[in-house]
């Protein structure tokens, strides 16, 4: 394959290579299927070989590589990068069911926090940098996955790159500092490292136990007479929701810009879990207030009550819009899971995995 001269201004084979942390997950699928469609080559990192979600992961995604890792281990991640030999990595390994941070929490700060400088240590390393050996413009590309969760108590609304932190849950402390040493290591070794601080983003391979899954799967089990009653926490809490599609677009435009810099990527507007919830329930010509009851076992110790994204930098030097708005988003996933529970009452057998790191 002859070499070109690539958008980063460097001599490369006309395929980049790409690997994904949490490429199990909803947010990896959807990259891989992006960078594939751009033609990068693409490598996922698993916790083993007999993982059994990479099968499934290659009948809806397509031609993915694999390697073997985990962000717990650093040599493992040291050997990873050796053998794959990336142009860039994008970690989205984590615990990311936030209620879940509460009860695993020494995990959650190991995996979410831990594991991005683990990741950061092994490109180093592979790379050769130090502080006396900085990067050449052939160097790998790092992005790593922030959250709009690092806000949590919010200072200002809306939120943009500049707003103060203040996580609420263990896992919103873990990507605080999972940001904070990505922007370290950019600013230490002059590596090419990125954050994309990402607000809620769903789809219909969201994991059965995010809020927004819950009420479509829900919605899908009433109307297919499987179930009667949905029981929610928190109805009132305000989140910026789009589709995990637009947003993996996003992560990649980070990766393409000449300078490395940091993205809050959301649609810039609100609605209530209430709002999900009654306009869900109409999509499917039922009404959501004979079935959904309200259950204090769901309600967070410290919640999060209104995350909304200012996507001004991202929209301006980017050039990044979302394309499904809230409405299509929602819609999409009740018709899918009505779909998936017309096929079978067992929404496990969907393919991608919360657990993806």
């Amino acid at each position: 394959m002859s070499p070109v001269s690539d958008r980063y201004g460097q001599e490369d084979p006309l395929s980049r290579r790409a690997l994904i942390t949490g490429i199990t997950g909803q947010d990896g699928s959807y990259l891989a299927e992006h960078l594939l469609a751009q033609g990068h080559e693409v490598w996922g990192l698993v916790r083993g070989q007999a993982n059994p979600h990479v099968a499934r992961l290659r009948k809806h995604v397509g031609d993915v590589r694999i390697t073997t890792g985990d962000l717990l281990d650093q040599g493992s991640l040291i050997s990873a990068v050796e053998r794959v030999q990336p142009d860039e990595v994008y970690n989205l390994g984590a615990i990311s069911y936030v209620p879940m941070s509460w009860q695993q929490a020494e995990l959650t700060a190991e995996v979410t926090g831990m594991g991005v400088l683990r990741m950061l240590e092994a490109i180093r390393v592979v790379s050769g940098i130090s502080p006396s050996r900085t990067p050449g413009s052939g160097q790998i590309r790092f992005y790593q996955a922030s959250s709009s969760e690092m806000f949590g108590m919010v200072r200002e609304t809306p939120q943009n790159e500049k707003t103060p932190f203040h996580p609420r849950s263990p896992y919103g402390v873990a990507k605080t500092y999972g940001h904070y040493i990505t922007q370290n290591y950019r600013e230490s070794y002059g590596m090419f490292a990125v954050s994309g601080i990402l607000f809620n983003h769903e789809s219909p391979r969201r994991g059965a136990e995010f809020v927004t899954r819950k009420v479509s799967l829900g919605v899908a089990r009433i109307k297919l007479g499987l179930a009667k009653e949905l029981r929610l926490g928190n109805l009132e809490a305000r989140r910026d929701w789009g589709f995990a599609g637009d947003y993996a677009r996003a992560m990649h435009l980070m990766l393409s810009q000449d300078t490395p810099e940091d993205f809050v990527i959301g649609t810039g507007e609100t609605h209530s879990v209430r709002e999900l919830v009654e306009f869900a329930f109409r999509t499917a010509g039922l009404d959501w207030r004979d079935h959904v009851v309200t259950d204090p076992r769901y309600t967070r110790p410290a919640e999060v009550d209104l995350l909304c994204a200012d996507p001004k930098k991202a929209r301006e030097q980017l050039g990044w819009e979302p394309e499904v708005t809230f409405e299509e988003l929602v819609t999409m996933m009740v018709e899918s899971d009505l779909r998936l529970l017309s096929e079978s009452a067992r929404p496990e057998d969907e393919p991608f995995s919360p657990d993806h790191w």
